[in-house]
């Protein structure tokens, strides 16, 4: 079969001839449909971050397909359309039992610990693969971003504990940020987005956000004080904002912190290298609260699936196709 494989260094990415496995008994053959391409995979290529599972490797870990043939455990899939989550827990540890699986320290993350789905079969677990019984409408290769795109920043408003007439702040609205703005719109909340790219802020604009910022051309103080404005005119709370993270980057990184105020909840979905400095002593004198969301639970996938094939949220303005073959132009 044809994979996009990744050697490491610098080395451009190789469309090379590889042999795929047999399943074992609690494993499937899924013969993928489509793969996202993530910002990670950039992050593992081109940026020195590293994998678990040294190269030659696949990498995406966005995938949707069939599931072609399977273990003996797992034989009830066979000819199922599903959604491989992009960190799969082991279902057993002490974390999975606690509702925490996708920090399971055994956890396989296709294109990091295992090939991934830049590839037309994918050998992964059976467990906690996310059934697809209605596209609404979706060519299944279209629904391969519900696999992080889409369920990553499902889990963070989950955890944030986002209610209907919330204000929600969302920082950085690219492929995880802008599907976080649909989100919490499609849950109620008064959105606002803000970014550095006007392009991006023009689309997402139409898609959920009540109020849109662009970050590159205020100061910190005036955009503080915009998000306040805003919320005093939709009558939100003065507490309690929602923010996320999503963009990645140390700008904003700062820019959330610095939006952190009384019984304030910051989720921290992007990730960098980069550090910042900030006054940890905020989130006391705040009452707030930050914290980290990794992935997606498994069990989280059927309702943000449900979100894209309801309607609620949509893809179809923010997803491009392209075959295998032109897998390294176009990464």
């Amino acid at each position: 079969m044809k994979a996009l494989r990744f050697h490491g260094g610098d080395q451009p990415l190789t469309l090379e001839d590889v042999v795929l496995r047999e399943p074992r008994n609690d494993e499937v053959v899924v013969r993928v449909a489509g793969c996202g391409v993530c910002h990670t995979d950039i992050g593992f290529w081109k940026d020195g971050v590293p994998t678990k599972q040294d190269p030659p490797l696949t990498l995406g870990h966005e995938i949707s397909g069939t599931v072609e043939r399977a273990g003996a455990a797992f034989v009830h899939l066979e000819g199922r359309d599903v959604i491989v989550p992009a960190v799969i827990p082991c279902g057993d540890c002490a974390l999975c039992r606690s509702g925490r699986g996708n920090v399971c320290r055994a956890q396989l993350m296709p294109g990091n610990d295992i090939d991934g789905g830049f590839a037309e079969r994918i050998v992964v677990p059976g467990r906690g693969l996310c059934e697809v019984t209605d596209t609404g409408g979706y060519a299944l290769a279209g629904l391969s971003v519900v696999a992080d795109a889409v369920t990553t920043p499902y889990q963070a408003v989950v955890r944030s504990g986002l209610a209907a007439g919330d204000l929600a702040v969302v920082i950085g609205v690219g492929g995880v940020g802008g599907y976080c703005v649909q989100i919490a719109a499609a849950l109620g909340a008064r959105v606002i987005a803000i970014d550095v790219d006007p392009n991006k802020l023009a689309v997402i604009e139409g898609h959920g956000a009540s109020a849109t910022l662009e970050a590159s051309s205020l100061d910190f103080r005036t955009l503080r004080a915009a998000v306040k404005a805003h919320a005093k005119e939709w009558g939100c709370p003065p507490h309690g904002w929602k923010l996320f993270e999503c963009s990645g980057s140390t700008a904003g990184q700062e820019t959330a912190w610095g939006l952190l105020g009384p019984a304030a909840t910051l989720l921290v979905v992007g990730f960098t290298l980069g550090k910042i400095e900030l006054r940890l002593s905020n989130l006391m004198a705040y009452d707030a609260t930050a914290q980290g969301t990794w992935g997606c639970r498994p069990e989280l996938y059927p309702e943000a699936l449900e979100l894209v094939t309801s309607g609620r949220i949509t893809l179809r303005p923010f997803i491009q196709q392209f075959p295998l073959a032109e897998g390294p132009e176009v990464l």
